[in-house]
C-alpha cells in the first residue's frame, strides 16, 4: 500500500495489529459485564434481571450499523473506528454516574460503539486484504473477542478488589481514549487503495449477497441460542458450583481463541466456504454429545467445548465470506448484515430462553441445529 505524503510507511500487518488492540479494548468494556453482574447489581442497587433486561433491549443498538454501511463504501473505515471507540470511552464515564438509568444510557452508547467500530474494522480488512488472505486477517481481528475474556476480565477483576465498581469504567473509559488516539496515529485517514472510485455507493446489494450474509446470521443464532442458556442447563442438570461455572468460563475463552486463530491459520488454506461448513460440523457433534451426555457432567462440559469451537471457526469463517459478499457495497453489505446477526442473535437468545424452561436443554439444542441447518444450506449457495 502506498501511504500519503507525508506519513510514515506501515505495512498492513502493522496496522491490523492496532486496530486488533484497540478492539481488545472495546470487547473487554462490553464482555466484562456480564461476569460482574453482582458487582453492578449491589452497585446500582437493583436486580441481575433488570440488568439483563436492559442490555438485552440495549443490543438493538447494533441495528445502527445499516445506516453505516454508505459511510464505509466512501472510505471512511478509519474515522468510523475511531467514532466507535469514542463511544466506548463516553459509556464508561456515563457509567460512572452510578444508577441504573446511567447504566442504561451507557450500555446503549457502548453497543453501538462496539458493533460499529467492528463493522469498520471488518470493511477495512475486506478493502485492503486479497479474498485468498483475508481468512487469516479477520481471524487475527476476532482473536480480539477471545483476549478481550482471558486477559481483560481477571484485571478488572483486580481493578474492582482494589477501587470498587468504578475502577473497571474509570480505566475503560481511558483505555478507549488512549486506543482511539492510537488508531489515529498508526492508520493513514486517506488511502490510494480505498477510492471513491473503488465504491458504488448507490449499488443495490446483488441476490447472491444474501446467502453468506444470512448464513452468518443464522450461525450466530445457532451459538448464541445455547451458549446463553449452558450456564442454567450446567447448574441444573449436573451441579456445577459457581466456581466450577468460572473454571469453564475460562475455558471457553480458551476455546475461542484457539477457533479464531485456527482460522487464521488454516482458513485460506481451506477456503472460507468450506471453513464454515467444517464448523458447522464440529458445532454440530457437539451438539450430539450434549444431547447423549445424559447424567455425565464431563460429557456435558466436553460436547459444550466442542460445541464451542466449531461455532467460533464456522462464524469467523462466516465473515470472511460477508467481506466479499457485494465487493462494489462491501461497507453496506457488512453493516447489513451485523445487523441481520443482531436480530438473530436476540431472537434466538429470547426463544432458547422459553424452549429451555418448556423441554430442558433439548428444546435450546434443537432450536441451534435448526439454525445451523439452515447456515449450511446457505453457505452451500454462497458462490465463495
Amino acid at each position: 500500500m502506498t501511504e500519503p505524503s507525508g506519513s510514515p510507511a506501515r505495512s498492513h500487518s502493522t496496522q491490523l495489529g492496532v486496530f486488533t488492540a484497540a478492539k481488545v479494548v472495546s470487547n473487554t468494556a462490553l464482555r466484562w459485564v456480564g461476569p460482574f453482574l453482582p458487582t453492578l447489581e449491589r452497585a446500582f442497587s437493583t436486580t441481575t434481571g433488570t440488568l439483563t433486561g436492559i442490555m438485552g433491549v440495549c443490543e438493538l443498538g447494533g441495528l445502527s450499523t445499516i445506516a453505516t454501511g454508505r459511510t464505509l463504501d466512501r472510505g471512511h473505515e478509519r474515522s468510523v473506528f475511531i467514532a466507535g471507540l469514542c463511544a466506548v470511552s463516553a459509556s464508561s464515564a456515563i457509567a460512572l454516574w452510578g444508577s441504573v438509568a446511567a447504566f442504561a444510557v451507557s450500555f446503549a452508547v457502548l453497543v453501538i460503539g462496539v458493533s460499529n467500530l467492528t463493522v469498520a474494522g471488518h470493511a477495512w480488512i475486506g478493502q485492503r486484504v486479497p479474498f485468498s488472505a483475508r481468512g487469516r486477517a479477520i481471524g487475527l481481528f476476532e482473536t480480539s473477542w477471545a483476549i478481550a475474556l482471558l486477559a481483560g476480565a481477571p484485571l478488572l477483576a483486580l481493578l474492582i478488589r482494589q477501587f470498587g465498581w468504578r475502577g473497571p469504567y474509570t480505566a475503560l473509559a481511558i483505555g478507549a481514549a488512549l486506543a482511539a488516539v492510537a488508531v489515529a496515529t498508526w492508520i493513514p485517514s486517506t488511502s490510494t487503495d480505498n477510492t471513491p472510485a473503488q465504491h458504488d455507493t448507490a449499488a443495490r446489494l446483488p441476490r447472491d449477497a444474501w446467502p453468506p450474509m444470512l448464513a452468518a446470521a443464522f450461525t450466530a443464532a445457532a451459538g448464541l441460542g445455547t451458549f446463553v442458556v449452558s450456564g442454567a442447563w450446567l447448574d441444573d442438570a449436573h451441579g456445577l458450583s459457581t466456581g466450577g461455572l468460572g473454571v469453564v468460563a475460562a475455558g471457553f475463552g480458551m476455546v475461542e481463541l484457539m477457533s479464531s486463530a485456527s482460522v487464521a491459520t488454516f482458513g485460506d488454506r481451506i477456503g472460507s466456504r468450506r471453513s464454515v461448513l467444517v464448523g458447522l460440523s464440529v458445532l454440530g457433534v457437539g451438539l450430539l454429545v450434549m444431547l447423549s451426555s445424559g447424567n455425565s457432567r464431563s460429557l456435558a462440559i466436553a460436547g459444550l467445548l466442542l460445541f464451542l469451537a466449531g461455532f467460533e471457526f464456522a462464524f469467523v469463517s462466516s465473515l470472511t465470506l460477508v467481506t466479499e459478499a457485494a465487493p462494489l457495497a462491501r461497507g453496506r453489505a457488512i453493516g447489513i448484515s451485523s445487523a441481520c446477526g443482531t436480530v438473530a442473535r436476540a431472537g434466538a437468545v429470547i426463544a432458547s430462553g422459553q424452549l429451555y424452561e418448556a423441554f430442558g436443554m433439548t428444546g435450546s439444542l434443537a432450536l441451534a441445529a435448526g439454525a445451523a441447518i439452515v447456515a449450511s444450506a446457505l453457505v452451500a449457495k454462497s458462490k465463495k
